[in-house]
């Protein structure tokens, strides 16, 4: 059995919800229980389903997985969300877009 640390995937959203926890620190102060709460919980989500998922057989990690994307999905409308609310630039969107596909 592998450690969750060992799933590139795993890396990459620990990475993402590291980079959504520093850019949510700029919201607006009345977005903490909104948007900034939902974003964090979405990226967070991902990696920590990988996590508890590797632990598990391959039947259940494939469920695990297939929650993760879910968060995934979640995170992505996020992102289109803060954007065109203005919360979030461009470019900046543009980075975390590819990083979340």
């Amino acid at each position: 059995m592998k450690s969750f640390r060992d799933y590139n995937v795993w890396r990459r959203s620990h990475d993402l919800t590291l980079a959504v926890y520093r850019l949510t620190e700029g919201f607006p102060r009345h977005e903490m229980f909104g948007l900034t709460s939902q974003m964090r919980r979405s990226a967070s989500s991902v990696p920590t389903n990988i996590a508890e998922g590797a632990v598990m057989g391959d039947a259940q990690f494939y469920r695990f997985l297939t929650i993760a994307l879910g968060s995934a999905a979640e995170l992505e409308y996020q992102f289109i969300l803060a954007r065109d609310l203005n919360y979030l630039p461009t470019q900046a969107y543009e980075e975390l877009d590819a990083q979340v596909n």
